[in-house]
This record gives structure tokens, C-alpha cells and sequence, in this order.
């Protein structure tokens, strides 16, 4: 463990970034199970691609894991029941974006799983299913990538007659989101499930080498990794430094393996392939005990809770019952973010759901949720020494100020990650990345426009 505490033995990625407090304040506290709630809201958009559609309607009884959305296409992923129940509606409901969308309203009874999970909780390294399988499984069980992009995780293998092999499997265990730790106590608490992950990956891909990256400001969870990884040499647990967006596919990349994605490109071009610890533990769940992605851990936390938690929690879940269980909303809250602070989003009314692409919700005091007056641009270029990117932020916010779309497109707006180091540093509390998500959506649809 000692040679984990000097930077110079630790690698990051070297171009922007930046160091924020971490305010890790549940990294201590072991992941609980909650009482469900009355009724659950899940939407049919929980991930990128198209909306899944309903096969159930109101008035059906549902069981816990039961398919009720089934995908669209190639980009898209199935849904299934979080709750045994009564389907009472099939509606717009408001999610965590602040708009309605299409959503399932189940009401819940007491839990009976499909006959076809296994809810022995024992570990369970025999992998029987071959590749194909494998692929299917993934596919069929609804599994997303739970970093919070929430890429289905099939697609993310690439189509059939892709050429594009992989031949590195990188694990993001980063969370470097201040505040957040339901990667941290998930590696914690499920290492061995996520080395079994692990293996199933590699039976899948064929892959020859996989890395696991994990920030120095987890040690416990770097050694426990270490540990479960022991028995298998193509597996190395990676110590990286505290480097925010560290967690982002090609900063970990980078900081990996010293290899980049190039611009409009993806990690699977070069050969590499990323999943998040919690994407790889829920794969393991449905390979080998056959359950379907319903729940995921969730940071519930904040400078005014008693006590900060990690909650497992049901899809579905309204935002307030999570407030319910750490004793409801302090007094000296200001806002209530869904997410962490950097890339995370504010969210108003508290009966909006978890989906699979939670990972936290912040409750912030109001000294730390106040906005900064906008200023004029004083040309200190912090915005582009921090962006991970190697883009010029304060240009990509004029640029889309003025509507120069095409110039904006030709400027490299959709590499932005949108991290939000940008807006972070800036002295004259300018809005740059609220301009470069504004300018990034303007340019989709052009393109969308000319095609």
C-alpha cells in the first residue's frame, strides 16, 4: 500500500483537468436495501437510442423482472418491472431532464420475482453461457452502461459484421464525481461479482488484457480489487491520481494505456472497450443469476444530512422517497441535484424517478448552489487549460451566442464531454458549458437537417 501514496508513481491523463474537493462523505457507509415504494414511475427512455415500447398495458399484473418495454433498434434496450404490481397507467410523467416523458406507473404489491432469477446471493464463478449467449443475455436483460451515459451495453460490443475488435476491456472504477461513492462501495462490497463480470467479458470478447482503474483517493477498494484479481494475470488493478474528469472513456483511456481516441472517434476503433464497475456487476447478475437490470446503487448525500448513504434501489423509485429514508430535505437546502455537482442536473420536483443512469442525488446547502454573476470574458484562458478535451470553451460559447453553427461544428463542439471544469474555473462565473450543450444540440440538428 505504500507505493500508493506517491503521485509520481500514480498515472493520469495530462492534457486539462483539474482538482476539486471530493467530499466523499458516504465513502464509509455500507450499501442498504430500502423499503419499495407505494408506486413506481419508469419511463421508456433510460438510456441513449430510441425509446423502448410498451408490451403490457393498465390494468396487467406484473412481476419483478418482468419485460413491460421491449427495445427499438440496434441503439436501444429493454426494460423490465422493478416492482410485482398493477400497471395503473401508461402516461407522460416528468423525469429527471424536467420534461414529461412516456412512462409506466406500477403500483406496488408484495415482491415476487420471475420464476427465472436466481436469487441465491452465493458467488457463482461457473460461467456456463458460451459467447452468443452471452451477447444475448446482456442484450435481452436490459443491461446499460450505469457511469451515466447509459449506452446499452450490447451495442456498445459492436454489430456482427463490425471489423473493429477489441482487444483491451478497461473497467472504470474513476468516480470522480465529488460526492459521489456507489462505484466505491460496490467494489467494496462486490468485488469478487465484478472480477466473475470480468471473466465474463473476456470469454465474450476474446479480449487478452483487462485493466481496472481506480482514483488513489480509494485505496481500500484499490487493494480489495487487487486482491480478487490475484488469481488472474490478464487482469491489473490500475492506482490513478485524483484527477477530475479521470472518469471520462478517453481521459481513463489515456491514463491507462497512453494510447488516445482520436477526434469523432470511439475507444473501440483503437481496440478498447469501457464499462463501468457497476455496468460489469450488473452483467454478472444477469449472466449467472438471471436478473434483469431493475435496481442500481444510488449515493444519497450532502454537508447537512446526518447521515449520507448508498441506497439499493429500485428503477422507478420517486426521488423523495430516497429524502424520506436520510430524514427528509434539510432546512438549509438550496437545491437538490440529480447526480454529482460538476456534471449532474437540478431537479425541482422531487417526484421524478431513479432511473439507470442514476448514480447520486446531492442535496447542496444554499451557500453552495447559488449562481455566480455572469461577467465579461477577461481572456485568462483558464477555461482552456482545464478542458480535457483540448477545446477553447469561452470560443465554443460565442460562437453558439452568435448562432455560428457551422463554425461551431467545424470548431470540434461534439468532443465536448461536458464535464463542467469550464464553468468551474471560470472567475467571471460565465456560462460556458450551458452554451456548449445549447451550441452541441443546434448542431445535431443541422446535421440532421442537411442529411
Amino acid at each position: 500500500m505504500i507505493n500508493l501514496l506517491f503521485k509520481s508513481d500514480l498515472r493520469t491523463f495530462k492534457m486539462g483537468g483539474l482538482h476539486v474537493p471530493d467530499n466523499k462523505l458516504s465513502d464509509k457507509e455500507a450499501i442498504k436495501y430500502i423499503p419499495l415504494p407505494k408506486e413506481v414511475h419508469v419511463p421508456f427512455a433510460q438510456h441513449i437510442g430510441s425509446p423502448s415500447e410498451p408490451v403490457v398495458k393498465k390494468g396487467d399484473k406484473v412481476r419483478t423482472g418482468q419485460l413491460i418495454a421491449k427495445s427499438t433498434g440496434p441503439v436501444s434496450a429493454n426494460i423490465h418491472s422493478p416492482v410485482t404490481g398493477m400497471v395503473l397507467k401508461l402516461d407522460k410523467f416528468l423525469d429527471t431532464s424536467g420534461y414529461k416523458k412516456p412512462s409506466i406507473v406500477i403500483k406496488t404489491e408484495q415482491d415476487n420475482w420471475i420464476e427465472t432469477a436466481n436469487l441465491d446471493e452465493s458467488l457463482d464463478t461457473d460461467i456456463k453461457l458460451e459467447r452468443e449467449e452471452i451477447l444475448e443475455r446482456i442484450k435481452e436483460y436490459g443491461i446499460v452502461g450505469l457511469g451515466g451515459a447509459t449506452f446499452p451495453a450490447h451495442a456498445k460490443l459492436g454489430a456482427k459484421n463490425d471489423s473493429r475488435k477489441p482487444e483491451l476491456l478497461l473497467i472504470n472504477g474513476v468516480e470522480c464525481e465529488p460526492y459521489l461513492t456507489a462505484d466505491h462501495r460496490l467494489m467494496l462490497e462486490k468485488s469478487d461479482q465484478i472480477i466473475v463480470g470480468i471473466n465474463i467479458l473476456q470469454k465474450a470478447l476474446g479480449i487478452k488484457k483487462a485493466y481496472i482503474g481506480i482514483e488513489n483517493n480509494k485505496r481500500d477498494a484499490i487493494e480489495i480489487m487487487r486482491k480478487a484479481a490475484k488469481p488472474y494475470s490478464y487482469i491489473e488493478v490500475i492506482a490513478l491520481q485524483v484527477k477530475y474528469p479521470q472518469g471520462g472513456e478517453k481521459q481513463l483511456i489515456k491514463a491507462a494505456t497512453g494510447r488516445e481516441v482520436p477526434s469523432g472517434k470511439f475507444p473501440l476503433d483503437i481496440g478498447d472497450i469501457v464499462y463501468n464497475v457497476g455496468t460489469v456487476y450488473a452483467i454478472y447478475e444477469a449472466v449467472q443469476k438471471n436478473k434483469p437490470l431493475i435496481q442500481r446503487v444510488v449515493t444519497v448525500t450532502g454537508k447537512s444530512l446526518e447521515r449520507p448513504s448508498n441506497f439499493w434501489v429500485r428503477i422507478g423509485t420517486p426521488i423523495q422517497h430516497l429524502l424520506d429514508q436520510v430524514g427528509g430535505i434539510p432546512d438549509d437546502t438550496g437545491k437538490i441535484i440529480n447526480g454529482g455537482p460538476m456534471m449532474g442536473k437540478a431537479v425541482k420536483d422531487f417526484t421524478v424517478p431513479v432511473t439507470k443512469g442514476t448514480s447520486g442525488i446531492l442535496i447542496l446547502q444554499h451557500d453552495c448552489s447559488y449562481k455566480k454573476e455572469s461577467k465579461p470574458c477577461i481572456r485568462c484562458s483558464k477555461c482552456i487549460d482545464v478542458c480535457p478535451m483540448g477545446l477553447e470553451p469561452f470560443l465554443l460559447m460565442n460562437l453558439t451566442e452568435k448562432l455560428f453553427f457551422e463554425r461551431l461544428e467545424h470548431e470540434a463542439v461534439n468532443d465536448c464531454i461536458e464535464c463542467g471544469s469550464c464553468s468551474y474555473i471560470c472567475p467571471s462565473g460565465r456560462p460556458l458549458l450551458d452554451y456548449i450543450r445549447w451550441g452541441k444540440t443546434a448542431v445535431r440538428k443541422m446535421k440532421t437537417k442537411q442529411n
